[in-house]
Parts: C-alpha cells; structure tokens; sequence
C-alpha cells in the first residue's frame, strides 16, 4: 500500500501559474482525506499560497500535506500554522554568475521573442528561474513558445558548460531552473523519505516532465514510482484512480464518484 502521494505542480495540479481549479482543488481535499500528500515544484512559496492553499479548505487536513517549493530546497509541513524546516539559498556571489550566464546564454540563443510580460529572471533564494517571456505571460503565449522543449534544451546547451558548478533543467512551459548540484526533485523525495519516515518504495510520484533533462526526472531516478501526465486533466483521473483504490470500502467523500 503507498503511503505519500507526490505532485509536481505547474503543468501537473495545474496550468502553468494558475490556481487549481475547482474540480481538482476538490479532488486533492478527497485526497487529503485519506492519505498523506505533497507537492515539489520549481515555485517559490507565494506562488503554492496562491496557486493550491487559497483554493484548499484551512482545516486539519492540512497535517497530511507537505509542500517543498524551489525543486525541494525549501520543505515547509503544516501543524497549527505553517512551518518551513529548511531552505538551501545561493550566495550573493552564486546568484550573480547564474543571473550573468542567463543573459549571456538568451543573448546567444537569438530567440525573436518580440514581448515579455513581467521578469524573465527571478530569484527564489534557492533557485533562479528564467521564463522566457516573463513571470507573467498568458498562458496561451507559454504554451505554443516551445511545446518540444527545442528551444530550453538550446538554452541548457549553452548553460551546462557555462555553469559546471550547477544543475540547469527544464521545468514549467517556458523555464529554466537552476540549483545548486544534489538539489532537485530527487532531493525533495529523500528529504521527504527522511522527514516522514515513508521508504520511497512507498510513494507515487505524478509530473508532466519525467524525461531525461525535465525538472520532474530526477523524481523517477531516486527510486519512486513515477507517472507521467500530460496535463492537469490527466492527473485529476490518476487521483480518481488512486481515491477508488483507497477507499475502495470506504464511502468516497461527499461530491466525489467513481
């Protein structure tokens, strides 16, 4: 029997820099109800404020989830109040360099990219994240920018031997996410498996880029057993099918059917 859901977030709970929507804030309380839960993500904390607990009821439930922003170099648990345990933040020295081979590497890239729409290069203590048309682009524009991940793969390219000292991925629909060598999904799987005490066979891990280069792999390379969707609707039947094994005699939660 498993024993901790995982989920990626942008692209997989929901559309990129969107708030879960009603049928899947829905779906994930269920969920709460009858397992424990957590959500790793290139995000920094705000955007899981905004994005899953606005739309999340605030009640004991909560104890069942754990929340790990920024590739999970940040791990934050639920008792009375919200609690960060850690957090793995870049020097002022390090969050230069990353920020200068960024610039350098768009600029070699060449992309026409005519409009942005808010900052391309963000700093989230533990990570940097470049979106290529901005923190805040319509997510009509992210999405057609670079479907087959051509032009990030170009991007990491041109990082990787720029940034030795660093792990470059792609994550989201336009980003790139850079941390610190050991710091990503896979680390917020152990960390996970050292904070909770659940062995990794004992998870699911659900991401929208479990590839070779997609910040969700290295979830899949530390052990757990991943499931790879392809958008948020996908997920919202992965959870159904988990609810349906879990409560298979148990009545399902009020507004739920299987």
């Amino acid at each position: 029997m498993k024993k901790l859901i995982v989920f990626d977030l942008d692209g997989t709970l929901a559309e990129s820099k969107s708030s879960l929507d009603a049928e899947m804030a829905k779906l994930l309380g269920a969920l709460l109800n009858v397992a424990r839960v957590a959500i790793i993500s290139g995000g920094d904390w705000p955007q899981f404020e905004s994005q899953v607990l606005m739309k999340l009821p605030a009640d004991s439930r909560l104890k069942n989830l754990s929340l790990l922003p920024t590739c999970g170099t940040k791990f934050y648990r639920y008792e009375s109040e919200w609690e960060r345990l850690y957090s793995e933040s870049f020097t002022g020295e390090e969050r230069d360099k990353i920020v200068d081979s960024l610039k350098y590497a768009i600029n070699k890239a060449n992309f026409k990219i005519d409009h942005t729409w808010g900052e391309t290069i963000e700093d989230r203590g533990s990570q940097v994240t470049l979106s290529a048309l901005g923190q805040e682009a319509p997510r009509e524009e992210k999405a057609k920018w670079d479907p087959d991940f051509s032009k990030r793969r170009q991007l990491k390219a041109i990082l990787d031997p720029d940034l030795p000292e660093f792990t470059v991925r792609m994550g989201g629909t336009t980003s790139i996410d850079i941390t610190r060598h050991g710091i990503d999904k896979g680390y917020g799987i152990r960390k996970l498996r050292d904070e909770l005490d659940i062995a990794i066979h004992e998870m699911i891990f659900v991401g929208d880029a479990i590839f070779p280069g997609g910040n969700d792999y290295p979830a899949k390379k530390a052990g757990v057993v991943s499931i790879e969707v392809e958008d948020p609707d996908e997920t919202k039947r992965v959870i159904e099918a988990v609810l349906a094994c879990l409560t298979d005699t148990q009545p399902m939660p009020r507004g739920i059917s299987r």
